[in-house]
């Protein structure tokens, strides 16, 4: 159940006279690693003759870069971001087994690329008493982590600091308050004097009101809140930078946008640059609006939203009436056997010894339901990766009319009916649809089993399995083995006849012809597919494109 915000951010400098203005540097684009789904960004400089590059800065961080070439005498920067506020677990993270607990080590390789991040200031006596007072002793990294945060926030009262700057770690233990960015930067020095590596953020942060005012604890805001905020960041190893802070005593989450991560509070600052010395009136504004929420059990439709559902819904429906459009169920309906529903053959296997057969009946039964004088088809279907053979597909077809396409259902022979048509019965069919087209059938040819790729199977097996009874771990190949040696390898599957669709004076007709291929019989494919799926087309010999009979595709308006 997701929010969608838009947040603005205004900010003016204007000057008692024309000024020349230094590069300025503005860090209000969100950060690379920012959790929160970011939609949309825009950034607006005002006077409009400037020039910008974007570049990042060693931590990866979007720093625009803005030159003004002409003397203004104002100076404005509006941001506008469309962010979805999904909830984030902050918990959502693993450690390396190595740094589960503290105190741990960073690999050698790691500590010289995060050596930045861990560089620190001369700890004063108060700084030195908090440290003092930090359990180092053996702990699970998070909780230690967690608690320290908790603490801070309890220690250092939040106060709205106006003056610039970040106040040093002594001054902010001493007042026991400071701003947001002076308990980040205090944060972020007692993590690297506990030898962790830590790093200053500044960013945005989102406070929406909740829904329903919890049972216990605070209420939150009042009204759905943003301003610049500052919080520290704490690299562990196997999870990254995460975010911690003691401002509100929390982890970071949805709420936090970091826009500048950097090893010191100066190089984080959302503009800097130079300017002419004059007067100089500063003000900024921010909002957050609410452009998109999802319905919820916090927060479901009201009354009025539901009566414009419904009244839009009658309209729907009236539309599609006067249309005469009709609504039929589509999809893929799942039917599991009531006789064994925890199958394997119902729950994660593609085939078993009584689906195909319940689908037979069922398609005869759909066919006799909807589709009387329907044609059925017995196919594949889907292949899935990692599945050795496609599996089947049963089909109906029938005309919308109520005219029958098949009406001799008796001359098809039921594939679930063991003994059914045999060799001969295809030798003898393929000569009478040869006489029926009027082709000439020698062309014909016999289907082999690759007995060369049987043989090599049965070498393989041990000495003492038989390949009519083996013992193969795979249950098709166990089956298809047996099948093959059962019947016989010098026996004909089934029965091949090319076939082409030919016009001749102005009429159309079959022709029939040669199908060469390398050996002196045409073996098929290894596999349990009809031998029309498994017929040796590479084998087929090589036709320059110019001489590859053409192919004219029926004209869909016809």
């Amino acid at each position: 159940m997701s929010i969608r915000i838009a947040l603005h951010h205004a900010t003016r400098y204007r000057y008692d006279r024309p000024v020349s203005l230094g590069p300025q540097i503005i860090r209000l684009r969100p950060a690379p690693h920012c959790r929160t789904p970011v939609l949309s960004y825009a950034l607006k400089v005002q006077p409009a003759d400037h020039f910008i590059n974007w570049q990042q800065d060693p931590q990866g961080n979007y720093l625009a870069r803005l030159v003004f070439p002409n003397p203004t005498q104002q100076l404005s920067i509006d941001v506008d971001v469309v962010a979805d506020m999904t909830v984030i677990n902050p918990f959502d993270f693993f450690l390396e087994p190595e740094a589960t607990h503290f105190p741990f080590e960073y690999d050698p390789w790691l500590s010289k690329e995060i050596q930045p991040f861990r560089q620190l200031e001369p700890a004063g006596p108060l700084l030195g008493k908090y440290l003092e007072s930090v359990d180092r002793g053996p702990a699970k990294t998070v909780d230690l982590l967690v608690k320290l945060n908790l603490r801070l926030q309890q220690d250092i009262r939040y106060v709205i600091r106006l003056e610039p700057g970040v106040q040093s770690c002594e001054q902010t233990l001493s007042r026991r308050a400071g701003s947001c960015r002076d308990s980040a930067w205090l944060l972020v020095q007692i993590l690297r004097h506990l030898g962790l590596a830590a790093r200053f953020v500044s960013g945005y942060l989102v406070q929406l009101t909740a829904d329903v005012k919890p049972l216990d604890g605070p209420a939150g805001p009042a009204e759905d809140f943003t301003d610049l905020h500052a919080w520290a960041e704490v690299y562990l190893p196997g999870a990254g930078w995460i975010g911690l802070d003691p401002t509100s005593g929390l982890l970071a989450g949805e709420g936090h946008i970091p826009l500048a991560c950097t090893p010191d509070p100066g190089s984080a600052a959302p503009i800097s640059g130079a300017v002419e010395r004059c007067e100089t009136q500063f003000d900024f504004a921010m909002s957050v609006t609410r452009i998109h929420e999802d319905p919820r059990v916090t927060r479901p439709y009201t009354e009025p939203q539901w009566q414009r559902i419904e009244a839009l819904g009658r309209l729907v429906d009236q539309r599609l009436a006067a249309g005469d459009v009709r609504l039929t169920m589509g999809g893929e309906p799942t039917f599991v056997s009531i006789d064994d529903m925890e199958g394997p053959e119902w729950n994660m296997e593609a085939v078993g010894p009584t689906k195909a057969g319940f689908a037979a009946e069922l398609i005869l039964r759909l066919r006799e339901r909807f589709g009387a004088g329907g044609l059925l088809h017995y196919g594949q279907g889907k292949w899935y990766p990692g599945e050795s053979l496609p599996r089947w597909a049963y089909s109906c077809y029938w005309r919308t009319d109520g005219q029958p396409i098949w009406t001799r259902p008796d001359l098809l022979a039921d594939p679930f009916v063991p003994g059914g048509a045999g060799i001969d019965d295809a030798r003898r069919f393929a000569a009478e649809l040869a006489r029926r087209l009027g082709v000439d059938g020698r062309w014909t040819r016999p289907a082999m089993e690759d007995a060369f790729h049987y043989l090599w199977k049965e070498q393989r097996l041990p000495a003492n399995v038989d390949p009519r009874d083996s013992k193969l771990k795979d249950p098709e190949e166990r089956q298809r083995l047996a099948r093959v040696f059962e019947r016989g390898l010098n026996e004909p599957v089934g029965y091949v006849m090319p076939l082409r669709r030919q016009w001749w004076q102005g009429k159309a007709r079959w022709a029939s012809g040669p199908w060469p291929v390398r050996s002196e019989n045409l073996l098929l494919l290894p596999g349990d597919s009809p031998i029309g799926l498994r017929l040796p087309l590479d084998s087929l010999p090589w036709v320059p494109a110019p001489l590859q009979p053409g192919y004219f595709p029926r004209d869909p308006l016809e």
